[in-house]
């Protein structure tokens, strides 16, 4: 069955439908990964999106009932090259196709993804629609791809009741994490270290968390425009004013500096892939890094009476992480927790589990 992706700025890629062939209208952005696209599609980071991977063959090694980083997928529509029909690897229980039909994303191949991402990349990522409609009114169209924004993700992502993980092997450290929209392995980084892990729903008063006895907090990944959450992020600030040790990352990396005066905006095509490189200021190294977000920190606006910047991104300078003045509290904006890879950065669960021995002192 034919199918057309339209661009809210007028673009049009004809292809082939995959998966569900209902309309879907979302924000359209590019992943620069080689693999793992069973692992980007359930990251909940991606609600309200669709995803154009930009390397040209997805699909061909399947997918298995591991590798999922939520319960369920989310973004709301895939965009490929060319789709492997036989995936082929000896983990693999179905195919990428039926995958996604059976998960209702609407997809579209043999478009020309590069010529698609460069795109993006000149003139910012943007809404778009996959249809399989043979006549359709443009007009139309467009403005319902204009009308569209992502909002409430967060809400539709985060559990609804808490979860407690316990460690793997001897419980050292109990470990209160706050799901935003948190990734499977984020709990299992932890897990590994001897933490036991409550996981709470994204709008749990902070007043439950700290009377909880916890030897550190944890805020996760999400999907959205961080300012979005007011709530959220009043909560955020009020675990902060405790001295329980901090740790955070993307979208917590983002409601930690909002809630401490901060700033945040809106990047033109952002950082999705698993190839970022990321210098720590402190070590003096770089290291390869997996990213998935389209909103900053704006550095300027970090008040170094309360943190400094900690990581910047080597391609555009931009925040990649802080250090705040107060104790035993940083984060990061890409995913040190990163599935399938690369792993360079689990060193920062290392640090986060040093803050919490004898108390929180190091």
């Amino acid at each position: 069955m034919r199918a057309t992706l339209i661009l809210e700025n007028g673009a049009v890629f004809r292809g082939e439908s995959m998966g569900d062939t209902a309309d879907r209208v979302c924000e359209m952005v590019f992943n620069t990964s080689m693999t793992g696209y069973q692992e980007i599609l359930t990251d909940p980071s991606y609600a309200g999106q669709g995803i154009v991977m930009t390397y040209p063959l997805i699909g061909n090694y399947g997918v298995n009932g591991f590798d999922n980083e939520s319960q369920q997928p989310w973004a709301e529509a895939f965009i490929v090259r060319h789709l492997a029909e036989r995936g082929s690897n000896f983990r693999r229980e179905d195919d990428l196709d039926s995958y996604l039909r059976q998960h209702h994303i609407t997809g579209i191949q043999n478009v020309d993804t590069r010529a698609l991402t460069r795109l993006l990349r000149s003139q910012g990522t943007m809404n778009g629609m996959i249809t399989c409609a043979e006549d359709f009114s443009m007009e139309a169209v467009l403005a319902k791809i204009k009308a569209y924004r992502v909002a409430g993700t967060v809400e539709r992502v985060t559990r609804k009741e808490m979860e407690l993980c316990p460690a793997f092997g001897e419980e050292k450290y109990k470990v209160a994490l706050m799901d935003y929209g948190v990734k499977t392995n984020m709990i299992r980084c932890l897990q590994n270290r001897g933490c036991a892990v409550t996981v709470y729903p994204a709008h749990t008063p902070a007043q439950t968390v700290l009377a909880g006895g916890y030897d550190g907090v944890m805020l996760s990944n999400g999907p959205g425009d961080p300012a979005d959450n007011s709530e959220i992020i009043g909560e955020v600030k009020k675990l902060y004013e405790s001295d329980l040790p901090l740790f955070a990352v993307c979208l917590g990396h983002q409601l930690l500096a909002l809630a401490t005066g901060a700033s945040t905006r809106k990047m033109r095509f952002g950082h999705r892939g698993g190839n970022h490189p990321v210098k720590d200021l402190a070590e003096g190294r770089v290291f390869i890094t997996s990213q998935n977000h389209g909103y900053a920190v704006v550095a300027d606006t970090v008040d170094p009476a309360v943190a400094e910047v900690s990581h910047i991104n080597v391609n555009d300078g931009g925040v990649e992480g802080l250090t705040y003045v107060r104790k035993n509290c940083f984060t990061v904006q890409f995913h040190p927790e990163a599935s399938p890879g690369p792993m360079d950065t689990e060193y920062l669960f290392d640090r986060f589990v040093a803050s919490m021995e004898k108390g929180g002192e190091q």
